[in-house]
């Protein structure tokens, strides 16, 4: 397994725990917005493993929070590169290999921002809208290879990167009462999904979202 960001020191801390468990991986840095660092981290997969069977994109930058009436051009240049164009060139980069071996699983961690308006979370969503438009046009395109390509599509997860949306406790509060399961997600409950679409238990789906979010977006907003 490889594990990367941009910062080597907490991609090693994720190695140290995978290899006290008896696993195996290493750590490569990479800036998603440089596309020569992200075809260098599918090559340092190839040499170290052979191949890659799966990929998991979950990188992203979102510098913008409010409407779009405010947002500025290098913003949203920034945020297409990084959120949209680099799972274009990781997924480009890991194709023929898998497209020889008639097999292989590609998943891009959107948003449930995806899936509504957000006056606070508008081009965060949009990026990750476009991100599940390039999920299904790849699916359709190389699943006669054995290509698969999903989505999977958190809620509000306790991380650093959505640590504004949650910091503030009246504002949880608000969050966790207008979530069925009535709390916020953990990273783990991500893995479940992640596990389904990377083993021959998701074998036979491809181009879709699976939605990770307490059940937020059954309800009426």
């Amino acid at each position: 397994m490889v594990i990367s960001g941009r910062n080597l020191e907490p991609c090693q801390e994720v190695v140290a725990a995978i290899e006290a468990k008896g696993g195996e991986a290493m750590a490569v840095t990479c800036r998603i917005s440089d596309k020569a660092q992200c075809e260098n981290l599918v090559a340092k997969a190839h040499e170290a493993y052979g191949r890659v069977d799966v990929m998991v994109c979950n990188a992203a930058i979102n510098p913008h929070h409010g409407p779009l009436d405010t947002l500025t051009d290098e913003a949203f240049e920034r945020m297409m590169t990084n959120n949209v164009q680099s799972n274009l060139w990781f997924s480009r980069a890991v194709a023929p290999g898998m497209r020889e071996r008639k097999d292989g699983s590609i998943i891009y961690i959107i948003s449930v921002a995806a899936l509504h308006a957000s006056l606070e979370l508008g081009m965060y969503g949009i990026t990750k809208a476009a991100d599940y438009a390039l999920a299904r046009n790849l699916a359709a395109a190389w699943g006669p290879d054995g290509i698969r390509v999903n989505c999977i599509a958190p809620g509000l997860v306790v991380t650093q990167f959505a640590r504004a949306l949650y910091e503030d406790p009246e504002r949880r509060a608000r969050r966790e009462a207008a979530t069925p399961l009535r709390r916020l997600g953990q990273p783990i409950d991500i893995a479940g999904p992640a596990l389904l679409l990377a083993s021959p238990a998701g074998a036979f789906i491809t181009g879709q979202i699976i939605t990770v979010d307490g059940g937020t977006t059954i309800q009426s907003r």
